[in-house]
């Protein structure tokens, strides 16, 4: 199981790298031809920074739309922050000082991100509007996420595996020295989870992480009168006509 274990997560690694990869760089290259900020938009290169800023952080938008999906949304991905965060001290050795004193917070919070997703899943089957425009991947995505998040959550509340032994498989696989993986089914059943939600990240609607970063409604100055807005495939037409 250990070296089985080793291959999907090297295996699931590859594929996120890559299909990450590919997709940051599909959206670095797809031309914006019009100028579409949401406004209001600010009009300098700093109030696009800080605006980006409190979408990332605050989720600012879905708090003006929908005040419960807000809540849901954030508790979700604080907690999932938390969680990470806590996740470190199995690739860290001696663990980081900031990493020790998250693990309280990233114990708990991994409750509070169960409830969350419990949450939006609830949303999305039975509030009416939301099931309208809801497809199977979504439900699908919500539901693989709170299993990965209770399984985590039995493994520290109700079966406590073996956390020595999955530290050393987890620093033996940075170190490409296979250390054997505790026989535990939550945790087998955890990983592949996990190894799975990696698989298919790229290729989901979870790519909204990194794809927020290039959408021309969020990065872009309401500057039309001030600056003229050409897509670099139009610029380099207009150069080539005035050449």
């Amino acid at each position: 199981m250990s070296s089985l274990f080793a291959i999907l997560l090297y295996l699931a690694l590859l594929v996120l790298a890559l299909g990450l990869g590919y997709k940051i760089y599909d959206f670095a290259r797809t031309p914006a031809p019009l100028k579409i900020p949401t406004t209001p938009a600010p009009t300098s290169t700093g109030g696009v920074v800080l605006r980006m800023g409190r979408e990332v952080v605050l989720f600012e938008s879905l708090f003006k739309s929908n005040l419960w999906t807000w809540a849901l949304g954030w508790v979700f991905h604080l907690s999932l922050a938390l969680v990470l965060i806590r996740h470190l001290r199995y690739f860290t050795e001696p663990v980081w000082f900031w990493v020790a004193l998250a693990q309280p917070f990233g114990l708990y919070a991994s409750l509070a991100m169960v409830a969350a997703l419990a949450g939006l899943l609830t949303r999305r089957i039975f509030v009416e509007r939301i099931r309208y425009i809801s497809t199977p991947s979504d439900h699908l995505m919500l539901g693989l996420l709170l299993l990965i998040a209770l399984s985590g959550a039995l493994m520290v509340f109700v079966f406590h595996t073996d956390v020595i032994g999955a530290k050393a498989f987890a620093l033996g696989l940075m170190r490409f020295d296979l250390q054997p993986l505790p026989s535990d089914w939550v945790l087998y059943l955890h990983l592949l989870l996990v190894a799975l939600l990696l698989i298919i990240f790229p290729f989901s609607k979870l790519l909204h992480a990194p794809g927020i970063f290039f959408s021309p409604t969020r990065n872009q100055t309401d500057n039309p009168r001030e600056a003229r807005h050409l897509a670099a495939w139009a610029a380099k037409l207009e150069s080539g006509k005035q050449g």
